[in-house]
């Protein structure tokens, strides 16, 4: 899936804070996108290896978001929220496409790589690659709550990934057309 449909999960949990408790939707919004986002930053290393970690972010995740409960403040909440998107992000890549250059082929058996047992789980394709229509449907449906919940830069700015979404769906296909020989 897309970045920003990573990002758009994180932003609908912030929002679902943002409901209960309005004094922390700035942090929980920042948190939210942010860890949406963190995982795909591995994208030039080993991407869905180096900071994909489907099952250790939530040893973290779990006890921030009991603290951030327990002693509701702006960094607990951020925390919280970054670290449970950041599990969620590392968990969903699996139910995209594989890691090929071409992922609408359907060649590759590696989504994302579990640590805790050496062992790659394999793609499901239920959205068949990062850019697909459907991708950018679920980053439209999870974009929503933000545009409701929100306003300001925060509204501002899932609009903004919207368009950004919209165009690269528009161009996903032609940019492995354009991509330099040394990353195919």
């Amino acid at each position: 899936m897309m970045a920003t449909t990573h990002a758009y999960v994180g932003l609908a949990m912030a929002a679902a804070v943002a409901t209960v408790a309005p004094e922390y939707a700035l942090p929980a919004a920042v948190g939210g996108a942010l860890g949406g986002t963190f995982p795909d930053l591995d994208l030039l290393a080993f991407h869905r290896r180096t900071l994909h970690y489907p099952v250790y972010y939530w040893f973290l995740a779990l006890p921030a978001a009991a603290v951030a409960l327990l002693a509701p403040g702006p960094v607990t909440v951020g925390v919280a929220l970054f670290l449970l998107a950041a599990a969620v992000h590392s968990n969903t890549d699996v139910v995209g496409g594989g890691l090929e250059m071409r992922p609408w082929e359907g060649t590759s058996e590696k989504a994302v790589y579990v640590h805790a047992t050496g062992t790659w789980l394999r793609p499901r394709q239920w959205v068949r690659y990062d850019g697909s229509p459907e991708d950018l449907a679920l980053a439209a449906a999870f974009a929503a709550p933000s545009l409701v919940v929100f306003d300001g830069p925060v509204r501002s700015a899932a609009l903004v990934g919207l368009v950004v979404s919209a165009i690269y769906t528009l161009l996903r296909k032609r940019i492995v057309e354009w991509a330099p020989e040394r990353f195919l």
